[in-house]
């Protein structure tokens, strides 16, 4: 994870928990050289670079020091831009294209969309969290995580009513139950709560799985790099993504990195893992670029009863998006035998770095989002998939002028009781601060609602929705505090 820091009108790179390894590429990015796979390449001029957008602020952020030869986090004060692209670039070739994209595309517009029922229910203020990447679990109360804030600064897990009452369960401690809980929850079978941690664990920074209770004990579960070999954690490392568990009661997930070593360095290219609820791990299997690189996102059981997941990079388009590869969609048998079943191409072919995850709607199909890559640049796209592979491209976002109806969607997708599916974008919309929109599974998008940074701001995760019809979901800023928000809409 990568922010820039503004000193005297230079800018710098700060290295926080890393979620991405490309660092060495932003700069070039930045002054216009972006793969053409992922999307036009765009010359900028200082006065949009990162450190110096349109909009600023002062906020504490999460930075890295050395102490004993372990990482310890400090808040720091650093200007940041509360446009997503000038301040979390989680994919730098990507992000780096999609601030330029953005900030040229994006112009004052108006949508043509009807207004919805919209409401902020709670704006972060640090000590209650602050920055919740994830989406929430419903459990008569909605559950959720974030990355940070809380009583260590190192995120919590809250829990929240309906109409807008937060409490804090947890706050993470880094050496003992993790930090950075980039992921949402899952309900267990046995009503508890299981999660990741990105970051931190008994071994010094490769996360963490843990359970909670929904009175908020914690117990952790299980430390990556608990195997090491050559200074590769082969169990796998930094899970970004949350968990899903079978019919049987085990739980299934990814992690970025870690895994095989041979095609990705020393970080691995991630990997899949089966992990029972009293905390027995095995790994299914150690991507290998050709076949996927770095799973940010989760997986999904089909009816069929295989696992189905997405790679943000590799694949067989070994030539696209920057000699990485755009990206994969793939199968797993719950044994661990993997089949791809796509590999992106990138602009204007197809979409490029899927992060979010699957959705199987009731006609069979796997539906899902990329969040670059489509026809109209690196905006993204909405794509369906058979679960025999063959893939359609549903919509391309930036269609409309301005990109009034979003762009870089990095969450996946919700099907209602009458088939309409549903999702975010973190860029776009009416006011350039992300949307909330509903799309058919023929492809017809709407536009609900453009968010304006005083009702939350870049929602990077995926709405649920409850019995009576309203959605709920989270911005990791903006709000109040510009530290994030939970928010509710009644289509």
């Amino acid at each position: 994870m990568l922010l820039f820091r503004h000193e005297e009108g230079v800018v710098r790179e700060r290295q926080l928990p890393q979620r991405t390894h490309h660092s060495n590429h932003i700069i070039t990015l930045l002054f216009g050289t972006a793969d053409e796979t992922i999307g036009p390449s765009v010359v900028t001029p200082p006065s949009v670079l990162p450190g110096r957008c349109p909009f600023l602020l002062q906020r504490p952020v999460r930075t890295a020091t050395t102490c004993g030869g372990r990482k310890k986090m400090k808040n720091e004060k650093i200007v940041l831009s509360t446009i997503a692209y000038c301040q979390r670039l989680k994919s730098f070739r990507t992000r780096a294209a999609l601030v330029l994209t953005t900030l040229v595309l994006v112009v004052a517009a108006t949508t043509g969309a009807t207004a919805q029922t919209f409401t902020t229910l709670d704006s972060f203020d640090g000590t209650d969290g602050s920055f919740p990447y994830a989406g929430l679990a419903q459990a008569g109360n909605l559950y959720g995580t974030t990355v940070s804030g809380g009583a260590n600064g190192e995120g919590t897990v809250f829990t929240m009513t309906q109409s807008g009452n937060l409490t804090t369960l947890h706050s993470f401690l880094y050496y003992t139950d993790g930090e950075l809980p980039y992921a949402g929850l899952v309900q267990g079978r046995d009503g508890n709560f299981y999660g990741t941690t990105y970051a931190g664990g008994t071994n010094n920074a490769g996360g963490t799985i843990f359970k909670i209770t929904p009175s908020g004990k914690l117990t952790a579960l299980y430390s990556f790099c608990s195997e090491v070999v050559n200074g590769n954690c082969t169990d796998g490392s930094s899970p970004d993504a949350g968990l899903v568990q079978d019919t049987f009661g085990n739980f299934y997930g990814t992690t970025s990195q870690g895994g095989a070593s041979g095609n990705c360095g020393e970080v691995g290219c991630g990997t899949v893992f089966k992990i029972t609820p009293s905390g027995k791990l095995k790994t299914l299997h150690r991507f290998q670029r050709t076949d996927g690189l770095y799973p940010y996102a989760g997986l999904v059981q089909a009816t069929n009863g295989n696992f189905y997941g997405t790679t943000t990079e590799g694949g067989a388009n070994t030539t696209d998006c920057g000699g990485f590869g755009c990206g994969t969609v793939f199968k797993i048998t719950p044994s661990g035998k993997l089949k791809t079943l796509h590999s992106f191409a990138g602009y204007p072919k197809d979409g490029a770095r899927p992060e979010a995850g699957l959705i199987q709607a009731t006609n069979g199909n796997l539906y899902g989002t990329t969040q670059a890559g489509g026809a109209n640049g690196s905006a993204g796209t909405v794509f369906k998939i058979t679960p025999s592979g063959k893939l359609k491209t549903l919509y391309n976002f930036c269609s409309q002028s301005g990109c009034t109806d979003g762009s870089s969607p990095d969450a996946g997708l919700v099907q209602d009781t009458n088939g309409n599916l549903y999702g975010t974008t973190q860029g776009g919309g009416a006011n350039s601060y992300g949307t909330v929109f509903t799309i058919t599974t023929s492809g017809k998008l709407k536009t609900l609602h453009s968010f304006d940074s005083t009702d939350g701001a870049i929602p990077d995760a995926g709405l649920v929705q409850d019995i009576n019809g309203y959605l709920y979901g989270t911005t990791t800023e903006g709000g109040a505090n510009g530290e994030g928000s939970v928010f509710k809409l009644l289509p």
